[in-house]
């Protein structure tokens, strides 16, 4: 599959497959994978208490070396036998809404796994996870180390609850819409489309540094004096979110409000 760059200010990722079939890929961000490890950490400890229970009653018959192999195993090799079994989730993932898969979008093999599992030690070294935060929050993607070993990204389902599958324009109907200085090409209006559709998701200081570059270019190319031009006060977000709400309201009734 060939990897293909969306916008310059989104983290989408985009793939195109052997068969010439585009499909868009929805990077998980630092916040909700947070919340999948803690559950696969609760598992993993769930998991290492019936092995405890478990060696202590076979103790005598077993000894004590078949623990110390099965803590290790799980320590080591749960998300990766995870991964594999069950189509790149865990229990955390799973009930997340989030999937592994290659950075093409392809299913995660054996060797992608075990290397994005194995760099894990890395990111939480000492328990220091401010390394995985640091390195996802600087990368297209939001990539730990072990990602960019694997060449993997944890995506999300689609049938997560987390990502709205239609553009609401319930909420954009109360921006003033916004006409943008310049003709925008389909692509851009595709972007700018996706990004209103996930600024729920992101937050008003996250959506203000996405839409920072972007928004830029934008006011740039405008004259001085029209609305929201290089010298409007507007944030970044809002004033992509108000091209957003004139492009929106450009969308046919009949397409039900769906990004075309």
């Amino acid at each position: 599959m060939e990897i293909l760059k969306t916008s310059q200010f989104d983290t989408l990722e985009g793939a195109l497959t052997p068969e010439g079939i585009e499909f868009v890929l929805y990077p998980a961000g630092p916040l909700i994978r947070t919340f999948a490890y803690g559950i696969d950490l609760l598992a993993q400890a769930f998991i290492i208490v019936i092995v405890i229970i478990s060696s202590s009653l076979l103790r005598n018959a077993l000894g004590v070396w078949l623990y110390l192999i099965l803590i290790f195993c799980v320590d080591w090799f749960y998300h990766v036998i995870c991964e594999l079994a069950f189509r790149g989730q865990s229990l955390g993932k799973r009930i997340m809404g989030l999937r592994v898969v290659r950075a093409d979008g392809a299913p995660v093999d054996p060797a992608s796994s075990f290397l994005r599992n194995l760099l894990r030690f890395a990111d939480t070294f000492f328990f220091c996870y401010h390394i995985a935060f640091v390195t996802m929050l600087a990368s297209r993607g939001f990539k730990r180390l072990g990602d960019w070993a694997g060449n993997t990204l944890v995506v999300y389902t689609p049938r997560s609850l987390a990502l709205p599958r239609r553009l609401n324009t319930d909420w954009l109907s109360a921006l003033s819409p916004l006409v943008p200085p310049l003709p925008l090409s389909y692509d851009e209006k595709q972007a700018l489309l996706m990004f209103a559709r996930r600024y729920p998701l992101l937050g008003e200081a996250r959506a203000n540094e996405i839409a920072a570059a972007y928004a830029g270019s934008l006011r740039n190319a405008a004259p001085e004096n029209a609305e929201g031009g290089a010298g409007g006060a507007v944030p970044d977000a809002a004033y992509l979110l108000g091209i957003a709400r004139k492009l929106a309201g450009e969308i046919p009734a009949a397409n039900d409000g769906k990004v075309i």
